[in-house]
């Protein structure tokens, strides 16, 4: 069978160390567009050593760029799962945030299915991925969500309902993040160098005008967006992040984010203004500290 359950969920983590430096957190702030504004103190902090901080969706490319000597994502490990890799999609990510991310540092980051729902038409796989640093303190999980279109109805769980209401007021705050054209091409240096994100001719192959933004961009895209311009800046206060991915975004667009607060909660709708706001995260909820 394509899906084994019982395999997938009972399959021993891989484990990987990982590793990183202030560079590769300043590249990585580059490719979502931080320090467009060199002289903005606010700026500054992302992409300059000095008062550095490290956005908490840095953790979806640690310990993968240029000075841990890969340019490529650590491969997908998806025991008791025999499906074509060219029908999965990344539907999802979520980051849960234990301690802040430092500067510079290493982790073992263990990898496991935690999940696999039945969709019907489609089975979600969960890819949890757990992150120590060197004494065993949690440093991160996330969770990605991988849409394998035709492999559901064989009678699983069909996973938690996630709402994609918004509240039926207006916006408390609305965040605008301008991309730049060769945003994807910087991005890729941190993590995903698939052709989709830099080579025209690929993209038109795969049913695109041109080449896209990593969706992994936009979410770190939107998560310093609401740091910035919600949390004073402070990117210790983010202890979850999940979303969906709902729509492609092609670098030179801009991203507008609407945020509702309730509490420690905030909930995030973003879309694009170029595309009469076609929807580019959906189901989106960030936890505060």
């Amino acid at each position: 069978m394509p899906i084994d359950t019982d395999v997938a969920l009972s399959a021993a983590p891989t484990v990987r160390d990982a590793s990183w430096t202030e560079r590769d957190v300043i590249l990585y702030h580059l490719g979502l567009g931080a320090g467009v504004d060199s002289l903005d103190p606010a700026e500054l902090r992302w992409v300059y050593e000095k008062d550095l901080r490290v956005l908490p969706t840095f953790a979806m490319v640690a310990g993968q760029g240029v000075s841990a000597g890969a340019v490529t994502p650590a491969g997908l490990s998806l025991p008791g799962i025999d499906i074509d890799l060219r029908r999965i999609l990344h539907g999802g990510q979520s980051v849960t945030v234990h301690a802040p991310i430092p500067i510079s540092g290493s982790a073992t980051v263990s990898s496991r299915i935690s999940d696999v729902w039945d969709k019907g038409k489609a089975a979600v796989i969960v890819l949890e991925q757990s992150a120590v640093d060197a004494d065993g303190n949690p440093l991160w999980t996330s969770a990605m969500q991988i849409w394998a279109r035709g492999e559901g109805g064989f009678g699983g769980d069909a996973g938690p309902h996630v709402s994609n209401a918004v509240p039926e007021r207006d916006a408390d705050k609305t965040l605008v993040s301008p991309t730049s054209t060769q945003q994807a091409l910087v991005y890729r240096l941190s993590a995903d160098m698939n052709p989709l994100h830099a080579d025209p001719e690929f993209a038109k192959t795969a049913g695109f005008d041109r080449p896209i933004l990593h969706g992994l961009a936009s979410y770190g895209v939107v998560c310093k967006a609401v740091v910035d311009g919600v949390l004073g800046g402070d990117p210790t206060r983010v202890r979850l992040f999940s979303v969906r991915f709902a729509g492609t975004l092609y670098p030179g667009e801009t991203i507008e984010t609407e945020v509702w607060r309730d509490g420690d909660t905030l909930t995030l709708l973003a879309t694009c203004p170029e595309r009469d706001g076609q929807p580019v995260l959906t189901h989106a909820t960030m936890e505060i500290r």
